[in-house]
């Protein structure tokens, strides 16, 4: 056999081993419990031909019916609202019997009354530092009625110190954990220029892996969550070897990969969606009780979260400066023809990002679990475009760009709902990056080089 078809055959044989490596992955979790759930709709606005699960009751004030106010309902992935109507009821359908939240807008009450906590129906009670503020479960049925009444009284508010304090450290939270999917990424796109929309499929799987070992295999967390972090590095290896490095030594451009990536993208979030269902999955221990710090309400999970992103990025801060591998990695962000001109394995070094933006993917896929909370089929499609956005802002291809960049955006999108509607909270990051870019147009921490 000529040595030319050997070299043809090889891109031929990773591709195999790839595809084998998903296969059995996906096979993993076909054979779970997981697999036996349908889809179930998740989206605001399920009605009763969706699902048979619902919230519903009457809002009334000295025996006469409210309406025009807001009753909204969150938890599990899952938001919706709707307005009570001129009998004062409302409904709302859910995916699933889970616990939610359930929250009356107290600015659409009338002046000098709030829901009367004497009138709460049995078992209900306002959280702590509400009134209009309610964590509500299902019975034995598919329905559970809440029926509030109003009373004179003193609405419990919040100040505007307060709210800023509270959401620049959920802010905080959210842009670490965004930092680790965004550093990997950035170093993908240093060192070989590919912009990779599957980066978002890496997040999910890290998730999917830690929900089957620790939910569906009832294994210890810790177990899940490392088997989790070999998953990505393994997913990441199996990505550049079986499909990345053939792409490049035939010489695709950076176009022609980048909608490679697209494509793989979508064949990803698919296949997990096929297997895994619509549901909403929840990992050991999510959604705790929180404790008190001043005004700043603060769970155990979210200490822990920013605790291990921090001690992460710390140590991918060390490899890149402190580490021979680190510095070949920047070396080949600067110039890579320059870098292999001077003797370093380029592709080696290629491989080792992959396995490390795997790895990063796969941790910020788990806090990223707990701190929306919940597992789902497209969960890293939510984060993708807000980790392309880190990566820009802070500066194309530097880790430490991204890092700033992801600051940024946890801070703004968490503070900006001081000022706009939740549902735009994502809106304004993109502003505040748009913004930036005018004024700096190769990022915070980015070079001109790199524009185009």
């Amino acid at each position: 056999m000529s040595p030319t078809t050997v070299a043809a055959r090889r891109p031929l044989r990773w591709t195999v081993l790839l595809l084998g490596a998903l296969l059995a992955a996906v096979l993993l979790i076909s054979g779970s419990p997981l697999a036996a759930h349908a889809a179930a709709p998740d989206t605001p606005g399920a009605d009763q031909e969706q699902t048979p699960f619902y919230f519903g009751g009457v809002i009334t004030n000295a025996d006469q019916p409210v309406p025009d106010v807001t009753v909204s309902i969150t938890g599990n992935g899952f938001e919706a609202e709707t307005i009570t109507d001129a009998e004062g009821r409302w409904r709302l359908y859910v995916p699933e019997k889970e616990t939610y939240t359930l929250v009356i807008t107290e600015s659409d009450l009338p002046d000098g009354v709030i829901v009367d906590p004497a009138q709460l129906p049995e078992g209900l009670q306002p959280k702590s530092g509400t009134t209009g503020e309610f964590e509500v479960e299902f019975g034995l049925t598919n329905t559970k009625i809440v029926n509030l009444f109003l009373g004179a009284g003193e609405r419990v508010t919040t100040s505007f110190v307060d709210q800023l304090a509270i959401r620049l450290v959920n802010g905080l939270n959210f842009g670490l954990l965004l930092a680790l999917a965004a550093m990997g990424a950035a170093l993908i796109y240093g060192t070989t220029g590919l912009s990779n929309f599957a980066h978002g499929e890496m997040v999910t799987w890290g998730a999917l892996v830690a929900l089957v070992f620790s939910t569906t295999w009832s294994l210890p967390l810790w177990l899940g969550i490392v088997a989790a972090i070999l998953g990505g590095a393994a997913l990441g290896l199996a990505m550049d070897a079986g499909l990345w490095r053939p792409l490049r030594r035939r010489g695709l451009g950076v176009v022609q990969l980048m909608i490679v990536s697209i494509g793989l993208s979508l064949a990803l979030r698919y296949t997990f969606q096929f297997f895994v269902g619509g549901k909403t999955y929840q990992l050991p221990g999510a959604s705790p009780a929180p404790f008190q710090l001043g005004p700043i309400q603060l769970s155990y999970i979210d200490l822990i979260s920013m605790a291990v992103s921090i001690v992460v990025i710390v140590a991918v801060a060390f490899f890149l400066l402190r580490t021979r591998v680190g510095k070949a990695t920047r070396a080949i962000s600067d110039n890579p023809q320059l870098a292999a001109a001077s003797g370093i394995n380029v592709d080696r070094v290629i491989r080792t990002v992959w396995v490390l933006a795997g790895t990063l993917a796969a941790i910020s896929g788990v806090l990223w679990a707990y701190f929306r909370p919940g597992v789902r089929w497209d969960m890293g499609t939510q984060m993708l475009l807000l980790i392309f956005a880190a990566i820009t802002l802070g500066g194309l291809g530097t880790a430490f760009g991204a890092l700033l960049g992801s600051l940024i955006v946890g801070i703004v999108v968490e503070t900006s709902t001081l000022w706009i509607p939740s549902d735009l909270k994502y809106a304004g990051a993109l502003v505040v990056l748009i913004l930036i870019l005018l004024v700096r147009p190769q990022g915070l921490l980015g070079r001109k080089e790199r524009l185009g």
